[in-house]
């Protein structure tokens, strides 16, 4: 009885040992399992997608014809990039230019004392206010000048005085002498002595009318007819010859602007042409005719003026800011959308599209731009298949696919 009992004890210990085993066995089998199935169904999804996949593009392949190629496809297999395309053909557009600058009186005449000055008395006229030529604008105080000259009128009286005595000598003496009574010499003397009088009293009307033009000058009066702009004086006030002007005339109301112009634009805008002037702030535009071109240009601007005549207006006051649209004939040429024409450093410039179908840059020269669009004066045609739009997006020598737009 007892070596069964060892017996069975070892089987026991032996069995024991032996379970831990079998369980990591069965725990890799079980995730060997697993794996291939995943496996298994991975496998089989692909290939069911790539049967679709394959199967519908073989059934296009069947429909399409032959040895044709898809609709858009270019070689690599991708569509071609639709764009729509402008042939704009040529149109007769005025030429004008557009300008800003600031109004200004066109004879702009600063009027000050033409003496030597005074107290001012009086002053006549008001800014905005219509002056004929030689009117009185302002009066200066002429007491002192009113007695010189009425000293100098009677010096006249006494100088004529002593030319009468001077003649009457010399006349009593020339009778006298054909008898003897008075020599020759003494018809010599007397005869200076009376040249003498004589000269003195035009020395004293000089003297007089100088003193009365003296007193006229007094008076500040306009140079020519035309609109007072402004006034620095008031009655009471000192003034001189330094004192600067004292009022400005617009002569005969004439306005103008002094346009800006770049360069090359201020080249191509000749005398004599008409222009629009349209103050800001305001709907109202007034007619007028560029009348003067600068012969110099800013060198730090690089721009120079149109100096472009307005007729008198209220409306229209110096300093003011205006813009002109300066008008100088008409051309032909092609005009285009503001989405067809784009720049970089190298300038303005579109894309076309060739017989090819492919994408070109075409460098061009733009003109006039205005509601109808942007003139081309250099570089087009007008005939030419243009993208209209998205040419950011693409790239010279590109394929695409063309699409006129109807005009």
């Amino acid at each position: 009885m007892k070596p069964m009992n060892v017996e069975t004890a070892k089987w026991r210990r032996d069995a024991i040992e032996n379970v831990p085993v079998d369980m990591a066995e069965h725990d890799a089998r079980s995730r060997r399992r697993r794996t291939i199935i995943i496996a298994a169904i991975v496998l089989i999804v692909a290939v069911v997608g790539a049967i679709f996949l394959f199967g519908g593009r073989g059934e296009q392949a069947e429909k399409a014809p032959a040895g044709a190629a898809a609709p858009g496809a270019q070689k690599g297999g991708g569509a071609l990039p639709a764009v729509t395309v402008i042939s704009p053909g040529r149109r007769q557009v005025g030429r004008s230019v557009t300008a800003t600058g600031s109004l200004a009186a066109r004879r702009d005449m600063p009027v000050g004392v033409p003496g030597e000055g005074g107290q001012v008395v009086r002053v006549l006229v008001e800014p905005g206010q219509w002056v004929s030529r030689g009117q009185v604008l302002a009066v200066i105080d002429r007491s002192v000048q009113t007695q010189e000259a009425s000293q100098l009128s009677a010096s006249i009286q006494v100088a004529q005085a002593d030319l009468r005595l001077a003649q009457q000598n010399l006349d009593r003496s020339q009778r006298l002498v054909a008898r003897g009574f008075v020599s020759r010499a003494d018809i010599d003397r007397l005869t200076a002595t009376r040249d003498a009088a004589a000269a003195r009293v035009r020395v004293a009307q000089a003297q007089l009318a100088g003193s009365r033009a003296r007193i006229g000058r007094l008076d500040i009066r306009a140079p020519a007819a035309g609109l007072v702009l402004d006034r620095n004086l008031e009655a009471g006030q000192v003034v001189g010859a330094g004192s600067g002007a004292l009022f400005r005339i617009a002569e005969g109301g004439q306005m103008e602007l002094l346009a800006r112009l770049p360069q090359d634009e201020l080249a191509r805008v000749p005398v004599g042409v008409p222009a629009t002037v349209t103050p800001v702030g305001s709907s109202q535009s007034y007619q007028g005719q560029v009348w003067q071109i600068s012969p110099i240009i800013d060198a730090a601007t690089r721009q120079g003026e149109a100096r472009i005549a307005i007729p008198y207006n209220r409306d229209l006051r110096p300093g003011g800011f205006a813009q002109a649209v300066i008008e100088f004939g008409s051309s032909v040429a092609p005009i285009l959308p503001d989405s067809a024409v784009q720049s970089d450093d190298r300038g303005n410039y579109v894309y076309i599209i060739d017989q090819n179908d492919t994408v070109v840059r075409r460098d061009v020269r733009i003109g006039d731009v205005s509601d109808q669009g942007i003139t081309i004066i250099e570089g087009l045609n007008g005939d030419e298949r243009i993208v209209e739009s998205a040419g950011a997006f693409l790239n010279p020598g590109q394929k695409v696919r063309p699409e006129m737009r109807r005009q």
